[in-house]
């Protein structure tokens, strides 16, 4: 409900800044205390370093940086490609049509990460299709995980397009082929672009699936966060949580800004 005299959206907001400080800035402040931290013994941390961002970026811990860009792109990528496929083959369909068949691709969000990577480990462990031990298997579980957020906001944007454009296109002249290339994924471009954003941070944060299915050699850096903190190596944990915070958040941010310029074209 809408609050509309001045002393209740003054208590609003007051209340919105400290569920804000408590729940958002006071956990990414205390790892960001941790990870500069000699030592953490008693209210506050004691002593200043930058050992442990060397350690984040050395060693098994760079593997799983690299791993873990690797995968996410490779695995956005292809959800992109995927996801436009889909959302332009359902506008040949009914809206009735158009609904079942986008449960399909929502279907995965709406099941616990860990349960989709049980149903991968178990399908790819034997048979023709033998993935287990592979980084195969650890980019098919990120596509089946992020494709449904690539689907909506491709599907968002191309309901946004007006149809009027691609029929008048069409009627100088054009050919579907060439009204696709030319007409519509231009359009379409800012949220493929924003969908490509959104995917890469979902891959690069994901740890339920990728913890049961992830080979030697491929660890990603929620992986090697959650072992290092496993371990009780807290504060090199904390210097990886801030480099992937860091990653993410400025890839989102230059991605989001090539969208927004594509956008006002």
């Amino acid at each position: 409900m809408l609050i509309w005299s001045p002393k209740g959206r003054a208590a609003a907001g007051v209340v919105a800044s400290v569920l804000f400080i408590v729940f958002f800035f006071l956990p990414l402040a205390v790892i960001l205390m941790s990870s500069l931290s000699q030592q953490w013994n008693g209210i506050l941390p004691s002593g200043f370093t930058l050992n442990h961002f060397v350690n984040a970026l050395h060693g098994a811990a760079w593997d799983a940086l690299l791993a873990s860009l690797t995968i996410g792109f490779c695995a956005s990528l292809f959800a992109l490609l995927c996801g436009v496929w889909a959302a332009l083959a359902l506008r040949q369909y009914g809206v009735k049509t158009q609904k079942w068949l986008s449960m399909v691709f929502y279907l995965p969000s709406a099941i616990p990460s860990v349960s989709v990577g049980l149903g991968i480990l178990v399908a790819f462990s034997q048979g023709p299709l033998q993935m287990n031990g592979t980084l195969w298997i650890v980019l098919t579980a990120h596509f089946v995980l992020i494709s449904a957020f690539t689907f909506s906001n491709v599907s968002t944007g191309l309901a946004r397009i007006s149809a009027d454009i691609e029929n008048v296109a069409s009627s100088l002249g054009a050919s579907p082929w060439y009204r696709l290339r030319h007409v519509t994924l231009p359009l379409l471009m800012p949220w493929m672009v924003s969908a490509l954003a959104l995917s890469l941070s979902l891959s690069m944060g994901e740890l339920g699936a990728t913890m049961m299915i992830y080979p030697p050699g491929w660890t990603t850096l929620p992986v090697a966060i959650f072992s290092l903190t496993d371990r009780g190596n807290i504060a090199d944990g904390a210097a990886l949580t801030i480099v992937l915070v860091a990653i993410t958040l400025l890839l989102m941010m230059k991605l989001e800004r090539i969208a927004k310029r594509l956008g006002q074209k």
